[in-house]
């Protein structure tokens, strides 16, 4: 029980740590833009813009605006978002709700879809079914979320709703389930390649274990072998990638949101980057930032609980 909290306690404080380095870059990045968040690109008076500066503290040296910012974030106050006046906290409230309800639904579909793909794969190696998930997965690391999601638009909504003369899927929108599987299964469609790939490989593994062929020697079903023994033993290398795997999942948001016009985070980031929105991008970088983070923290620790073979310091047995 000491190693395991001191374990938890150890990576707690390594994530802390990383979310500051992560919130400081970040402010510190935003420095560097060019530009500036009033002016949309048109002249005005240099008392306007010292005017403007001093109210929202820009007029401060730089160290003092990040010491600022860190305590404010800590807080979670974000500061406002310059163009429209509203506390970026607000705006992140109000849009991140869409757009974890979109990632959940992604990572679900990705992993269940991937575990099972992988398992038939690996269980009919060498036959069509191997070949057909190894092709789905193939075109799944290949072929982006982006393209993916036109692809989708044009033949399963758009296409699939002139010859059936019924709107089966939603072009664009978030408002009911018609709107929200070509979104989810979009973005899912890459992790869902990875998981697959990795679980057919360590599948492959498992079921070449000298235990397997005891359990096979005993008399017991292949469908008892797979679900009993193999399957649990194969999903700990997939449960490593869950991190990494939310990260892409969350950040591949952006591009989907807009091209399926969802009103998640991903639009505020895009209007802020193009906007010059210091507040509104570092605010949104430093939320998703400490959201991975944590995410990795909490599978870290996950991965030690349950596999007996690590030990909660790091070290195998």
């Amino acid at each position: 029980m000491a190693n395991q909290i001191r374990y938890i306690l150890k990576r707690i404080v390594y994530s802390f740590i990383t979310i500051l380095v992560l919130t400081s870059v970040t402010f510190l990045l935003m420095q560097l833009l060019p530009g500036d968040p009033f002016t949309g690109g048109k002249d005005i008076p240099d008392t306007v813009m010292e005017a403007l500066k001093a109210k929202y503290g820009l007029d401060k040296p730089v160290l003092q605006q990040l010491l600022m910012y860190i305590g404010n974030a800590l807080q979670g106050d974000f500061g406002i978002s310059i163009p429209d006046g509203r506390e970026v906290t607000d705006i992140i409230r109000e849009a991140f709700p869409v757009s974890f309800d979109l990632g959940i639904r992604a990572l679900l579909f990705a992993f269940i879809m991937g575990i099972l793909l992988g398992i038939v794969a690996a269980v009919k190696r060498g036959t069509a079914w191997d070949s057909g998930a190894m092709f789905l997965a193939l075109v799944g690391v290949s072929v982006p979320s982006f393209i993916m999601g036109a692809i989708l638009q044009y033949f399963l909504a758009l296409k699939l709703g002139q010859a059936t003369g019924t709107q089966v899927f939603a072009i664009v929108g978030w408002t009911d389930w018609h709107s929200k599987i070509l979104p989810a299964f979009a973005l899912a469609f890459g992790s869902m390649a990875t998981v697959s790939r990795l679980m057919r490989t360590s599948m492959l593994d498992v079921l070449s274990q000298d235990y397997i062929k005891t359990a096979k020697a005993k008399g017991l079903s292949q469908r008892q072998i797979i679900w009993r023994h193999a399957v649990r033993n194969a999903i700990m290398p997939v449960i490593t990638v869950m991190g990494p795997l939310v990260a892409a999942i969350l950040t591949g948001a952006f591009v989907v949101e807009n091209i399926f016009a969802i009103p998640g985070l991903g639009k505020y980031f895009v209007t802020s980057v193009q906007t010059n929105n210091y507040t509104l991008i570092a605010g949104t970088t430093v939320f998703y930032g400490t959201f991975l983070i944590l995410a990795n923290l909490v599978v870290d620790i996950i991965y030690g609980l349950i596999d007996p073979r690590i030990k909660l310091t790091g070290r195998k047995e």
